[in-house]
């Protein structure tokens, strides 16, 4: 659904089978490290059956392919099929994959797979309805690093499931000049022109320059010190409007901080390129999903 793209150039792809492996194991280790005793004293080891994941709420998927690895990473003899492919808008209802073999293993896999589909799931529900407030309109609707520690790589993929775009991966993907760099080099006598010089002379090669500003003044003095991309900073509406108005086409421009579903059409509408918006991933509701046994499937060999 979401092509791999960030605004700093380079692209990304799905996160890889490594990289996805290695997140299962640590979820795991804190969930079964242990077993799972109300299983093991209940269930026996060598009954059979069919669960389905199922949607309870209307969104977009994200997170199928973990699933998968989940359940064969508890055990490899699970035959699961997923149904619905990630970026793919779904309701309640509907069955996202099904999963036969052993009852005890389902139930072990069962939290951590949940976990992985209901907060990925969640981050591309809400991104979609952002993007969707914005549809009509040339503007990207792009994340931050307001990540969970551990899953930004799963959560950036998460956005663009949900149509949305990426911003920086990592503090080394390019360099953005915000506030606190900014107080940290005035109390040295630098000017912003002054601090956009030094950021430009020192960067390396093909990294883009990004500064963060706060009034229109700020602005103007970036692009002129040769600025890639203004951040407006808790802007209104006018001011971003007169800004953009100021600014030549080859600088993009980029609206930060306040945007909620409410008003980022309008903020959309005064003509910035981007769009972040820090809450698709630290404030994001999970989406409703569960898992269920189908009783008329369970059997002893």
């Amino acid at each position: 659904m979401a092509a791999p793209y960030r605004i700093y150039g380079k692209m990304i792809m799905q996160p890889s089978e490594e990289q996805i492996d290695n997140l299962i194991d640590i979820a795991l280790a804190e969930d079964i490290s242990h077993g799972d005793v109300t299983s093991e004293v209940l269930i026996p080891p060598d009954l059979q059956g069919k669960a389905s994941i199922l949607i309870k709420a209307k969104g977009v998927l994200a997170g199928g392919e973990v699933a998968r690895r989940v359940f064969h990473k508890v055990d490899p003899s699970l035959r699961v099929d997923v149904l619905i492919e990630d970026g793919t808008g779904v309701k309640p209802g509907d069955i996202v994959a099904t999963v036969s073999g052993r009852v005890t293993s389902i139930l072990k896999a069962e939290r951590v797979v949940l976990n992985f589909l209901q907060r990925l799931s969640g981050i591309a529900s809400q991104t979609n309805q952002y993007v969707a407030k914005t549809r009509g309109l040339v503007v990207s609707i792009t994340d931050t690093r307001k990540t969970t520690p551990g899953l930004r790589l799963l959560e950036k993929y998460a956005v663009r499931m949900g149509g949305g775009q990426n911003h920086r991966l990592h503090l080394g993907d390019g360099i953005l000049i915000k506030d606190n760099h900014i107080a940290a080099l005035r109390d040295l006598g630098m000017s912003l022109k002054d601090i956009v010089a030094r950021a430009k002379q020192n960067a390396p090669q093909g990294l883009k320059i990004e500064v963060e500003v706060n009034t229109p003044e700020e602005a103007l003095d970036a692009v002129e010190a040769g600025a890639d991309i203004i951040m407006l900073d808790n802007m209104s509406p006018d001011e971003m409007r007169r800004v953009v108005s100021l600014i030549p086409g080859q600088v993009k421009v980029e609206a930060s901080g306040g945007i909620t579903l409410a008003n980022v059409r309008t903020a959309a509408m005064v003509g910035v390129n981007i769009i972040s918006i820090g809450a698709l991933t630290h404030s994001s509701k999970a989406l409703d999903i569960s898992l269920e046994l189908e009783p008329q499937t369970l059997k002893l060999p």
